[in-house]
């Protein structure tokens, strides 16, 4: 009997070890991994159990929670102006996640970042708070005109506004757009919405601002006459330049005309050159001045290089191996260049700036629920791009081809305004593909000194247009036009 109860205890001493042991791998070996398991549902309903801090433009927010009856989940996410705001905010969905800043700023805004806790008590036991609010620096009047001169045209596209004094975003529109609301929750009607959303043909959950690269087209001609001045390719940008228009490309049977009459173009200075955006100039501007220096200027004003906003950009790229028609090709922004249009307006910015290219930022601060600040964003300098000299004399070309040039619909009455106008052919056979619209411009001040500049990007495939009225000066000098406007105001 007594042998029966000790082997008895035995087998239950050592299922009582075992239990103990998997308890204790459960939580200290493998609990953090289970309770990040996307399949957890416990997390979705702690994370959906309250409402949320909001996304701020302009004082007030863009963003709220509402209750969602009848599921375990019990508050969903509703947004004001949703398709305006949405390459902002990005989306936040019970069933498919989070981007953009509801996705970068998820902790701020659920609550449980450790930095909301009035103590180090509260955050030990796991207090709950609410959450805390993101603010931006979006202007709102500026991502109004932003995304109403995109949708009255009904063009796919995309429109950046930065202040070159700071690097705030003052607008960041892409359109078509889409409304985080109508797929915030986790019932099959909102899952077959954005199923709908993420086949459909003109990507409307694409972010265009900062996500999709083009050919920059002939506003890169600003970045183009940048380098060359500033590593002495060009010493004077009023003086002939000597360059046959049309333009023979080197070690090819090919020759590149203008827009314009080839006459207008034909060994004209630099200034007459972006005046009119004549090729000839530009190309061989950019062969003269190599690869190896055009490649170092562009990455001085960001390209080759992701960016945060604190959000990810996709990196514009100057490739490090071009042969000689390749290097030449970039100078009118041709080629295997590629751009974003944050990183458009980065290089207009950095122009108007005076050869300083500011970190792009989006958020202003970060406020506690209490409204106190706890953290806020410090401007900083990405980089001197180039000298003041060399700034100064882009801006003088800018200037004089608004005031008698290609950009002059950008003019605003008793306002200096700097601007290029763009086409950038693409695709395998260009003859097939309608050339992508680009309009860059920044506005100063009395003072000299510019609080916006602007990145315009038009894709006119689905336009009810014909191909001679596509125009970077046409299309997309009224948006820029109006943008400006709105923060002058």
């Amino acid at each position: 009997m007594d042998k029966t109860i000790r082997h008895t205890a035995v087998v239950f001493g050592v299922l009582v070890f075992a239990l103990l042991a998997r308890t204790t791998w459960i939580d200290v070996v493998s609990g953090e991994s289970l309770a990040k398991d996307p399949n957890n549902r416990r997390n979705l309903i702690e994370a959906f159990s309250r409402p949320r801090g909001d996304i701020i433009v302009g004082g007030r927010p863009i963003t709220g929670s509402i209750p969602a009856p009848g599921s375990d989940l019990r508050y969903k996410r509703v947004y004001t102006d949703g398709p305006m705001y949405a390459p902002v905010t990005g989306y936040l969905s019970q069933a498919q996640g989070a981007t953009m800043l509801e996705g970068v700023h998820r902790d701020v805004l659920a609550g449980t970042d450790s930095r909301l806790h009035s103590n180090i008590f509260d955050a030990m036991i796991g207090k709950e708070t609410a959450g805390g609010d993101i603010v931006t620096t979006i202007d709102p009047d500026a991502q109004k005109a932003a995304y109403k001169g995109l949708t009255d045209l009904g063009a796919k596209g995309a429109v950046v506004a930065l202040d070159p004094r700071s690097g705030k975003i003052l607008a960041m529109a892409s359109t078509p757009s889409y409304d985080p609301s109508v797929f915030a929750g986790d019932s099959r009607k909102e899952g077959e919405e954005f199923i709908r959303l993420d086949e459909a043909k003109d990507k409307p959950l694409s972010n265009r601002a900062i996500r999709e690269a083009y050919p920059p087209g002939s506003t890169f001609k600003i970045l183009t006459a940048a380098a060359a001045l500033e590593h002495g390719t060009v010493a004077d940008i009023d003086a002939p330049s000597g360059i046959p228009s049309p333009y023979q490309l080197p070690d090819s049977a090919r020759k590149i005309g203008n827009v314009v009459p080839d006459a207008t173009c034909d060994r004209v200075s630099m200034k007459t050159a972006m005046q009119w955006s004549c090729n000839n100039v530009f190309l061989d501007a950019a062969l003269k001045t190599g690869v190896d220096k055009m490649r170092e200027t562009a990455e001085k004003f960001g390209f080759n290089q992701e960016h945060f906003l604190p959000v990810r950009t996709s990196a514009g790229t100057y490739p490090d191996k071009l042969d000689r028609p390749q290097t030449a090709l970039t100078g009118m922004g041709q080629g295997s260049l590629t751009s974003t249009p944050m990183q458009m307006a980065m290089v207009a910015a950095g122009i108007a700036n005076n050869g300083t290219v500011m970190k792009p930022y989006l958020v202003e601060q970060i406020q506690a629920p209490d409204l106190s600040v706890i953290e806020k964003t410090t401007p900083e300098a990405h980089g001197q791009a180039v000298s003041e000299r060399t700034a100064k004399k882009v801006q003088e070309m800018m200037e004089h081809t608004v005031r008698e040039g290609s950009a002059n619909g950008a003019q605003i009455p008793g306002v200096t305004v700097g601007a290029k106008p763009g086409t950038a052919e693409h695709g395998i056979d260009v003859r097939d593909e309608l050339p992508y619209p680009w309009f860059v411009a920044y506005a100063k001040q009395s003072d000299g000194k510019s609080p916006i500049a602007v990145a315009v990007f038009i894709d006119p495939r689905g336009m009810s247009i014909s191909p001679a009225e596509i125009g970077g000066g046409r299309l997309g000098a009224p948006i820029a036009k109006s943008v400006m406007n709105a923060v002058l105001k």
